[in-house]
C-alpha cells in the first residue's frame, strides 16, 4: 500500500510541473504583451513597460516559468528588475514561499489574496459535499431497493426536477423565501469557525451549500440507483442471499462497496471543480471566495491573480485525483496491483 501511495504522489508531482509549464506557455508564448493584462484596464504604454520589468514579464517565458517555480519553493522579491529596486527600495515587496505572483492591480501578492478566499470556497464545498453525498447515496439506495414503486418514481422524479433548475434560481429562491421572507434561517454571511464557533460557521453556510447540494445530489441519486441495481444482479450476491445472509448486511458490506468505486471518482472531481466553480452561488449569497476573485481578476485585467488561480485550481484537481486513487486502493485492494 505504501509503495502504491508513493507512486501516485510522484506521478502527481510530475503532473503539477507539467501543468504549470503548459499554463505559462499558454499565457506568455503569445505575441501579446502580458503587461497589458497585468497593469489594469487603463494603463499607458510607459506604465505597461514598467510593469513588464517589475514583474519579470520582459524575460523569455521559459525563464519566467523557472523563476516562478523557484519562487514557489523559495519565495521571490518584487520588482524583479534590479534597477527598479535600487531606484525605489521602499516599493520592494517580499513574496514568501509558496509565491504565486504579485498583483499590481491590488498591490498585494497573489498568495495574500488567496488566503482569505480559500477558506470561504472550501467551507461551502465541504458542507455541500457532505449534503449531496449523504442525501444522494441514501436516496439512490432507497430508490434501488424499492425499484418500480411509488417511492422509486418519486425520488427519481424529484431529483430530475432539482437537476433541471439552474443553481442561481435555487439560490435566489432559498435566499428570498427561506431566509428573508419566512425567516427560517438568518441571511447567510460567511463567519470563520474561529469567530462564530462550529454552529455559527455551519448555519451561515447551510443555504449556499444546500443550493449546490440540491443540484449535485440529483446526479448521485441516479448513479447510486443504477450502480446498486447492477451490483444486486451479481452472482456472488445471489449466493449470499441463498446462504441466508440478512439483507442489510448484503447491502452495506457487498452491494454498496461495489457501487462506491465510481461514486468516489465523481465526488473527488466534483469537489475539486466546485472550489473554483461556485461563482454564481458565491455571487448570489455575496460570499467573497475563489469564484468571485476569478471573475474580478478577469474584469480588472489582473493577469498574475488569474494565473495563480488557474494553477491553484488545476493543482486541486490533480490532488483530488490522487486522493481518489488512494481511496480506490482501500475500497478495492485489486487496484494496488496495477
Amino acid at each position: 500500500m505504501f509503495a502504491y501511495v508513493v507512486r501516485r504522489a510522484i506521478a502527481g508531482m510530475v503532473l503539477l510541473v507539467v501543468m504549470s509549464f503548459v499554463t505559462f506557455m499558454l499565457f506568455f508564448a503569445s505575441p501579446i504583451d502580458p503587461g497589458r493584462f497585468a497593469c489594469g484596464k487603463s494603463c499607458p504604454p510607459a506604465l505597461i513597460k514598467q510593469t513588464d520589468k517589475a514583474l519579470g514579464f520582459d524575460k523569455p517565458w521559459p525563464v519566467q516559468w523557472k523563476d516562478f517555480a523557484v519562487g514557489v519553493v523559495k519565495g521571490r522579491h518584487y520588482p524583479e528588475d534590479p534597477a527598479l529596486r535600487k531606484s525605489a527600495p521602499e516599493l520592494i515587496a517580499r513574496c514568501p514561499a509558496p509565491c504565486l505572483g504579485y498583483s499590481k492591480v491590488n498591490s498585494a501578492t497573489v498568495t495574500e489574496e488567496l488566503k482569505d478566499k480559500i477558506p470561504v470556497s472550501f467551507s461551502i464545498a465541504i458542507v455541500a459535499l457532505v449534503l449531496w453525498i449523504g442525501g444522494g447515496v441514501t436516496l439512490g439506495a432507497i430508490a434501488a431497493l424499492t425499484k418500480g414503486s411509488v417511492i422509486d418514481r418519486g425520488v427519481v422524479g424529484m431529483s430530475l426536477i432539482f437537476y433541471s433548475f439552474p443553481t442561481f434560481w435555487i439560490g435566489l429562491f432559498l435566499l428570498e423565501f427561506v431566509a428573508i421572507k419566512w425567516g427560517l434561517v438568518a441571511v447567510p454571511s460567511y463567519t470563520p469557525i474561529a469567530d462564530g464557533g462550529p454552529w455559527g460557521w455551519l448555519s451561515n453556510l447551510f443555504l449556499p451549500a444546500l443550493t449546490l447540494a440540491l443540484f449535485y445530489m440529483a446526479g448521485y441519486v441516479r448513479m447510486t440507483r443504477a450502480f446498486v441495481l447492477e451490483s444486486m444482479g451479481e452472482d456472488y450476491l445471489r449466493t449470499a442471499k441463498a446462504k441466508g445472509v440478512v439483507p442489510h448486511r448484503i447491502l452495506m458490506k457487498h452491494t454498496m462497496r461495489a457501487a462506491l468505486t465510481p461514486l468516489v471518482t465523481m465526488a473527488g472531481l466534483d469537489f475539486a471543480g466546485l472550489l473554483g466553480g461556485a461563482v454564481i452561488t458565491e455571487t448570489v449569497f455575496n460570499f467573497n471566495g475563489l469564484g468571485k476573485l476569478a471573475v474580478d481578476s478577469i474584469a480588472t485585467f489582473d493577469l498574475p491573480t488569474t494565473i495563480g488561480l488557474v494553477l491553484l485550481l488545476a493543482a486541486i484537481v490533480i490532488i483530488a485525483n490522487i486522493v481518489v486513487d488512494i481511496l480506490y486502493a482501500f475500497i478495492d485492494p485489486r487496484v494496488r496491483v496495477g
